[in-house]
């Protein structure tokens, strides 16, 4: 097999590590992106506006084999089928134009991955540039990459003969240090991709990766926003009084938590300038949006037009959002937050967890997919993802949740439950969460105000609510009290308990003061 380098160089017109102006320049010339009134860059994703899950697959190798967690997540593909597509990407690469961008993946320097991103797309390398860490100047210099992430839109696979399910492949090989994509224009396989590998890594090296966002206050202290996509981790964490860590990928080891990535992508379906000023502020000349629908006569976003999907996305550097940490990395965390929107709209808006509580409610990761995050989601959906973040995890769900139970235990982290779904009734009769009510029962999280509070334990869930939370209507804090037919609330709820209780079943080595943490009903 040849060396990654040898690879690229078979290329007959290659661009090294482009300054963001020089990216933009090639992407309007090559008419792969618009510039917009904001002198951000409109891009299109063609027909896949979300990640493919399905087409994902690991590499089945023998270093790995044993400490994968093989199944519907990480789906097998033999080394031969591999090799095959690893050659038909040096063939078609060897007459194409190429963008390489340099750089890492996270901010703390003992446990950072060194990567290399190779793209057929001027824009796909901006968003790479943007997204993960930008070497300095000495750094690019001694630049040796241990992870390379080829991205070619154009090259299809051929399902019966190189063993994968459709056209599109997203397929890590461990041994050969590999991401390779193909068949899909979605930028986001890319970051997701060197995620999923550093939840192999670093696990071994005693770091707990995480998916969610990070934020600190001016005293130091550290707040975790757990969730899947769409549950508000980058709107709550962009929080004008405290500072921005990160808002998708976080490590926490000995020392502390760091960043993954250089860059924010947020989405931006019904983004205002009133609910969240900092990200209407980032988006700017260097950001990406994607997906995201102009007015043709003034080249200014709508951001409420879904009419391409509701997985509207804007891609910029960290940098954008005012007073972000640099580098990305804080002390232990204080305070964790389980964000989960549901559907289903009987979860209450916040709730306070136990120990056992809180590792019940990590390895069920109940929440809603909702509309655009995946092909195939056009509405809200119940789902459990473990650890809040299944898609990504190569490794068991219980590896992850006996670290972050270790760490919970080690640093008296307080840690809460709190929907950003609806209230009142399900998708479809009751509405979401009012963004100022979640902000205030999170701001009373975070500075403690919140434990003032007596609780009053929920009959159904176990949860123990607060009684009161300033800036938000008592009669919102216990979802009974939003639902106009209480017998129709009780139903659901008593629905939703036993979908928990059922997940929850697979998880066979758990203690049993964790398996009884759940529903009571």
């Amino acid at each position: 097999m040849n060396s990654m380098e040898t690879m690229v160089q078979l290329a007959s017109n290659i661009h090294y590590n482009l300054p963001v102006s020089a990216l933009i320049e090639k992407s309007l010339l090559r008419n792969e992106a618009v510039q917009t009134a904001t002198g951000a860059l409109q891009v299109f994703t063609g027909n896949f506006t979300g990640r493919s899950p399905k087409d994902k697959y690991v590499v089945n190798e023998p270093s790995v084999s044993e400490h994968i967690a093989w199944g519907n997540v990480n789906q097998p593909l033999s080394q031969e089928h591999f090799h095959q597509l690893y050659q038909k990407a040096k063939r078609y690469m060897e007459e194409r134009e190429l963008f390489v961008f340099d750089g890492f993946a996270g901010a703390d320097p003992q446990y950072r991955l060194p990567i290399r991103v190779v793209n057929e797309y001027a824009w796909h390398n901006l968003f790479a540039r943007q997204l993960f860490i930008r070497p300095t100047q000495d750094e690019l210099a001694a630049h040796v990459p241990e992870f390379n992430v080829i991205a070619l839109p154009g090259l299809k696979a051929d399902p019966e003969i190189d063993g994968t399910h459709s056209e599109t492949f997203i397929c890590i090989s461990f041994e050969e240090k590999v991401v390779l994509i193909g068949g899909t224009e979605y930028a986001g396989e890319m970051k997701k991709s060197i995620f999923s590998v550093l939840n192999y890594i670093l696990p071994f090296k005693g770091v707990l990766p995480m998916h969610c966002s990070a934020n600190v206050g001016e005293g130091g202290d550290t707040s975790l926003f757990f969730g899947l996509s769409g549950t508000g981790k980058t709107t709550l964490s962009a929080d004008p009084d405290r500072s921005l860590i990160g808002d998708d990928e976080h490590g926490w080891s000995e020392q502390g938590i760091f960043n993954f990535e250089g860059g924010c992508y947020a989405k931006c379906i019904g983004l205002s300038e009133k609910k969240e000023p900092q990200i209407w502020q980032a988006i700017r000349y260097g950001t990406l949006l994607e997906n995201v629908v102009l007015d043709a006569a003034t080249g200014v976003p709508d951001y409420n037009d879904n009419r391409i999907t509701e997985n509207t996305r804007a891609a910029y550097p960290i940098e954008n959002i005012p007073g972000a940490v640099q580098p990305s990395m804080a002390g232990h965390p204080n305070v964790i937050l389980f964000l989960t929107a549901d559907a289903c709209g009987v979860l209450p808006p916040i709730s306070r967890l136990t120990k056992e509580q809180a590792m019940y409610h990590f390895l069920s990761g109940y929440t809603s997919k909702l509309a655009g995050t995946e092909r195939g989601v056009i509405e809200p959906e119940s789902t459990f993802s473990a650890c809040f973040g299944a898609p990504f995890l190569p490794l068991p769900p219980s590896v992850y949740a006996e670290m972050l139970g270790n760490k919970i235990e080690q640093f008296q982290a307080k840690v809460y439950l709190v929907n950003t779904g609806w209230f009142g009734g399900p998708y479809g009769v009751g509405q979401r969460m009012n963004l100022t009510h979640t902000r205030a029962m999170v701001t009373a999280a975070i500075n403690g105000t919140i434990e003032d509070s007596g609780f009053t334990v929920d009959p159904i869930f176990g949860l123990h609510c607060p009684q009161t939370v300033e800036g938000v209507p008592s009669e919102l804090l216990f979802p009974r009290n939003a639902w106009q037919n209480k017998g129709a609330y009780e139903a659901k709820a008593e629905d939703l308990a036993n979908q928990f209780k059922r997940n929850f079943s697979k998880f066979k080595n758990v203690s049993k003061q964790i398996a009884e943490a759940g529903p009571l009903v």
